[in-house]
């Protein structure tokens, strides 16, 4: 399973993409992207949030070992612990002795019918993107800025009635 971070493709079991850290027996498959801007160590905690929120990992599953994630991925181990351990003081892991370290709790997650359809609606949103002629740079801008100011009218930060066709793009 491919967990995607910042810009990376959208989440799909299927799909294995190049540069990904494929570990045999685990449900998890860590890739990084070097031109994020992202912390390395921050990319794999965000993946293994990710996967919790999304219902890929639950607990009691098993994490890669240290040395799986850093032969597959060529980084420095210490990378791969500082992960490991800022998902444990967030207390979403727990590293057993001699065992591995495994899923200890989850995050919110959204029932798996609505995730589909929810998966599906944007899947056709990031097509139609492509086809207006937005590369990946392009839809990931629109999206943020779209997500922030869907957040601050929400929260009714912003004073008056705005509609959705005069929202500006960051």
């Amino acid at each position: 399973m491919t967990i995607g971070q910042g810009s990376s493709p959208p989440i799909d079991p299927a799909n294995t993409p190049p540069g990904g850290a494929s570990v045999p027996g685990s449900p998890i498959e860590f890739r990084l992207d070097p031109v994020s801007g992202v912390p390395t160590y921050l990319q794999l905690v965000h993946q293994v949030e990710h996967a919790l929120r999304l219902g890929y990992l639950k607990p009691g599953d098993q994490l890669p070992k240290v040395r799986d994630v850093v032969a597959s991925l060529a980084i420095n181990p210490n990378t791969v612990s500082k992960a490991y351990r800022e998902l444990e003081t967030k207390g979403l892991i727990v590293g057993r002795p001699g065992q591995g370290t495994f899923i200890l709790a989850t995050l919110g997650q959204v029932a798996l019918p609505e995730l589909t359809g929810l998966r599906r609606s944007l899947h056709g949103w990031l097509a139609e993107a492509d086809t207006a002629g937005l590369d990946e740079s392009g839809i990931v801008a629109l999206f943020a800025s779209e997500l922030r100011d869907f957040y601050e009218r929400r929260s009714g930060s912003r004073g008056g009635t705005v509609s959705d066709e005069s929202e500006g793009v960051a």
